[in-house]
């Protein structure tokens, strides 16, 4: 079964034709691009789509996918999910940390994890024995970054640099170590504290801000770049399977 993808992000909106687990082709934009879609959807012979936005436009890319091709998943609060979802308001519940649940109970096949999803937030969620258990969520790097510039009157703009351990001698360097330190410090202390619980409990990180901090992670596993659209690609074999769509 040929898949298409439809991720829109808050910053970008990415596209992925999948096979089970291989991504065939996937593009990128700051918005969603039909003519493209068609054009993979016609190429790969694409037989459903699944749609998710975190800016509240899937319903409009959903109608959009419609006119190229008739299974179309708008994955919202409400569609069904082949994982357990054990959180008070699944209404509120961000489908892209679903999707990424999704991707490492059924792709990954782990079942006890604390998963740190680096991108304009951060989240930290709880998996045990293969259950979405909840999570925190934080400020992303770049908006700490937008913060301390908007919100004082004369802190420059910066941006992500390594966390080096080291105290800044100039503004700049301060600036970059205070918050790139602040989201490593953030991250171990999330990190000590589920595996004082639970020593088996894997860490995995994913998101445009991973490869910073995975590093200086004990044991930490970088998951694939494409975690989230294969989560969201087993969500809808998952519901056309229960003829949902």
């Amino acid at each position: 079964m040929i898949n298409l993808i439809v991720d829109e992000g808050n910053t970008l909106c990415k596209i992925a034709v999948l096979d089970k687990s291989e991504v065939l082709c996937e593009a990128s934009a700051s918005e969603f691009d039909l003519t493209k879609a068609a054009e993979m959807i016609e190429q790969f012979s694409v037989n459903a789509a699944i749609v998710t936005s975190t800016r509240g436009g899937a319903e409009k890319i959903c109608e959009q996918l419609r006119t190229k091709i008739e299974r179309v998943l708008h994955f919202s609060a409400q569609t069904e999910v082949p994982i357990e979802i054990d959180y008070s308001s699944r209404q509120t519940l961000g489908t892209d940390r679903i999707a990424v649940a999704v991707g490492v109970v059924c792709e990954m096949g782990i079942k006890e994890a604390l998963v740190v999803d680096m991108g304009s937030a951060i989240t930290f969620d709880v998996i045990e024995n293969g259950v979405f258990k909840g999570g925190n969520i934080s400020l992303g790097v770049a908006m700490r970054f937008r913060a301390l510039h908007e919100f004082t009157a004369a802190l420059p703009l910066c941006s992500a640099t390594e966390p080096n351990g080291a105290f800044g001698r100039s503004t700049k360097e301060a600036i970059e170590q205070g918050v790139m330190q602040g989201v490593l410090h953030e991250i171990e202390g999330y990190v000590e504290r589920v595996s004082a619980s639970n020593v088996k409990k894997c860490i995995i990180f994913c998101g445009g801000d991973a490869e910073s901090f995975v590093n200086r992670i004990k044991s930490a596993i970088f998951a694939p770049r494409k975690l989230m659209f294969t989560g969201l690609n087993r969500i809808l074999e998952y519901n056309v399977s229960k003829n949902n769509i």
